[in-house]
């Protein structure tokens, strides 16, 4: 699948226009993957489906499992009947910047009433898939939906602060409140059934129209998650307080003088080891259930990770320690298979990280916005690829190539200038073009390039918690010209979509659909 040349667009769900105040599974993503084939694109990439957490981050999220409710469609839960139409088109938010705080206090009311439906009246196959889902997925989704539940009991504080009992899990704790909760953590169970029978239903039908859909996992998890509070045991946390130990983060560099602390626990790889590695084989099975190519975030965490002791404030006072390198891949490979797997390897990386990477053999990632600002930065271009590589114009963290353009030092301008030429059709185009006619098998590009934005679409700005992850395009902006215009770049390129008909995975009905 990675060695076919193919190219694709990076766009979250949340950028979708939808009501509801975010974008979701709905009709304007089945929309989007129309686009998609349209426009000869193989790929979608995506960020991580799970709830958001600090900032709105996907990142940030409470579960490694959990889909995020507020991607739910409601128009597909109002074909259903379990809400109607007509309150779903009373929210009348489908442009502008996504506002977390009021898709909240709007859409969750009306999601909570399509599970009361839903659990009031469902029957037959419908209620036979519900308790199917309920079975096949408690190993992650009993512990979620009470960790979400006991922490709206406890005002959203980070669960080592709740009660002793609840937080050290004791049993006839865990027994009371599961009974005293049944109502609510039956509501929780079915908006997870929902997400994941729609997210199912649109992968499937991705897949039906030539299109592969690239997830995204990152190594670490947040200690307030449902992760962490479930399984102390593979995570380095104090015994008594359930502190973490030390935290995870990146060592000062020409960036940051201080480097970067992000704050999460540490494994016990050691420990992991001994059990087989059953909590990753676990996730990165789930992950490839839903998604068919995964982006390994920080990829080389996993060969060396940067320790800092938890009582620093910054990454500074921290040291490399090794992670669990090829050990975990072989595992992995002999559990699950072939592992199509994208490495994120950008930043500082060392030849055992680059030596890991080809023998496991995944393709790494380039992004040409980083490739002129010096003669080391040159790895970034094309004229420096090899065919096992996934080239970007720009990621989710970076500014969007126009704004990026805009914001040039003069001596990038120089240089990029003279590789892209003068773009008559924008600078975005000319950086697109170089991308997709590169010897990179894959070529994925922002659809804020492909719609010639500027920084006020710009995705995420790394180290500022506030005002990221709220792009949305306007309704009407995936315009025929423009898939016209990507389809004969495509061809012209060698990029063809990635038909795998033998590959469908079963994805049921969509009781939503």
């Amino acid at each position: 699948m990675l060695n076919n040349r193919s190219a694709g667009i990076l766009l979250h769900p949340t950028s979708f226009p939808a009501h509801g105040g975010i974008g979701d599974l709905g009709p304007d993503a089945y929309a989007f993957i129309d686009f998609l084939a349209s426009a000869r694109q193989g790929l979608w990439q995506i960020l991580p489906l799970n709830p958001p957490g600090i900032g709105n981050s996907p990142y940030s999220s409470t579960s490694a499992f959990a889909g995020s409710i507020l991607l739910l469609s409601l128009e597909r839960l109002a074909d259903r009947g379990l809400i109607s139409h007509e309150r779903v088109a009373s929210l009348n938010m489908r442009e502008g910047p996504v506002d977390y705080a009021r898709a909240e206090r709007e859409k969750l009311p009306l999601l909570q009433e399509a599970a009361t439906s839903f659990l009031s009246h469902a029957g037959g196959e419908h209620l036979a898939r519900f308790d199917r889902f309920i079975a096949d997925n408690s190993w992650w989704l009993e512990d979620y939906v009470l960790f979400e539940a006991l922490r709206l009991r406890h005002q959203q504080r980070s669960w080592n602060s709740w009660p002793r009992e609840l937080a050290h899990r004791e049993p006839m704790a865990m027994a009371a409140i599961r009974e005293e909760l049944r109502e609510e953590l039956d509501r929780a169970r079915f908006l997870q059934f929902a997400f994941f029978e729609q997210w199912r239903a649109l992968h499937s039908y991705s897949r039906s129209k030539g299109v592969k859909i690239i997830g995204d996992v990152a190594i670490f998890v947040s200690y307030d998650s449902a992760d962490v509070w479930t399984h102390p045991d593979i995570f380095r946390l104090d015994a008594t307080s359930l502190e973490p130990e030390c935290v995870a983060g990146v060592p000062p560099d020409a960036f940051s003088e201080t480097g970067q602390r992000w704050g999460n626990p540490l494994y016990r790889w050691a420990e992991l080891k001994q059990r087989g590695y059953d909590w990753w084989v676990k996730r990165m099975s789930w992950a490839l259930e839903s998604c068919d190519i995964i982006r390994l975030d920080h990829f080389r965490g996993f060969l060396q990770f940067w320790e800092i002791p938890n009582s620093e404030p910054t990454a500074v006072h921290g040291r490399w320690v090794d992670g669990p390198g090829e050990d975990l891949f072989r595992v992995l490979r002999e559990k699950l298979g072939d592992l199509p797997f994208i490495a994120e390897d950008l930043g500082v990386i060392t030849p055992d990280v680059n030596a890991l990477r080809n023998l496991l053999q995944m393709p790494g990632m380039r992004v040409m916005q980083f490739g002129f600002g010096n003669v080391g930065a040159h790895i970034y271009l094309p004229h420096r690829y090899e065919p096992n590589t996934v080239v970007y114009t720009g990621t989710h963290d970076n500014d969007t190539t126009l704004g990026w353009w805009k914001n040039c030092a003069e001596d990038e301008l120089k240089f990029a200038g003279s590789l892209l030429g003068d773009a008559s059709d924008g600078i975005n185009w000319a950086m697109i073009r170089l991308a997709q006619s590169s010897t990179a098998n894959l070529c994925v590009v922002p659809l804020q390039d492909v719609l010639s934005l500027e920084s006020e679409a710009r995705m995420n700005v790394p180290s500022f918690s506030n005002g990221n992850w709220v792009w949305r395009y306007l309704p009407g902006a995936l315009r025929a010209d423009l898939a016209q215009k990507l389809a004969t770049l495509a061809e012209v390129t060698d990029r063809q979509p990635l038909l795998d008909q033998q590959s469908h995975r079963e994805a049921g009905e969509d009781f939503s659909a």
